[in-house]
């Protein structure tokens, strides 16, 4: 689909890193991790500046599990423009990610190998946070258009429910948020310095 607005996207990532982005010398670079649940990209996290840090003081709590390192947590915002989104709140984008699963689905069925599985990444993690299979489908989906010709994808929009219910018997998680992968750096219009959310 494509998207009728920007969006502000926040990452979190070491001070050193984020005051060169916003100096102009740098740019972020695309994660590729088998378990990126939304694919190869660059990742943030919409309208959340708070969830950012959060996610940085995480990285920075836990070097063994991440190949980057974080001394100093810290926050740049971005400026998105969606463009062609595959954006899983929408339904023809969730058929299309579907067909991408049955056409991976076949393949890895045809070489008689076992496709990747969402797997927990400790003991308290109920939410399958290494999401091999995810990145394998949403991966599939952008092959899929590149060998039919179709125009590829510039971003990856998702929500993420995540964490424990806010209270008994609902179904709205203390962790939900939105997330947004870029696929081509040309999709963030700018940086900039987010204002601390306690001013």
């Amino acid at each position: 689909m494509y998207a009728s607005a920007f969006v502000l996207g926040f990452h979190g990532c070491d001070e050193i890193v984020g005051e060169k982005i916003l100096a102009g010398k740098d740019h972020l670079k695309a994660s590729d991790n088998k378990y990126d649940w939304l694919g190869e990209g660059i990742y943030f996290w919409e309208n959340s500046p708070s969830r950012a840090l959060h996610w940085a003081n995480f990285i920075k709590d836990n070097p063994k599990l991440f190949k980057g390192k974080i001394t100093k947590p810290f926050v740049i915002g971005a400026i998105i423009d969606l463009g062609l989104c595959l954006d899983l709140t929408e339904a023809n984008s969730l058929a299309y990610v579907k067909s991408a699963y049955t056409s991976l689905s076949g393949m890895y069925k045809m070489i008689e190998v076992a496709l990747p599985q969402n797997k927990k990444s400790g003991n308290r993690d109920e939410d399958l946070v290494l999401r091999h299979l995810d990145c394998a489908v949403i991966n599939h989906v952008h092959d899929l258009r590149e060998e039919t010709e179709l125009p590829a994808y510039d971003t990856v929009r998702g929500v993420f429910l995540e964490g424990e219910p806010l209270y008994e018997g609902g179904r709205i998680m203390e962790k939900t948020h939105i997330q947004v992968c870029v696929r081509h750096r040309r999709s963030i219009r700018g940086y900039f310095r987010p204002i601390p959310e306690s001013a």
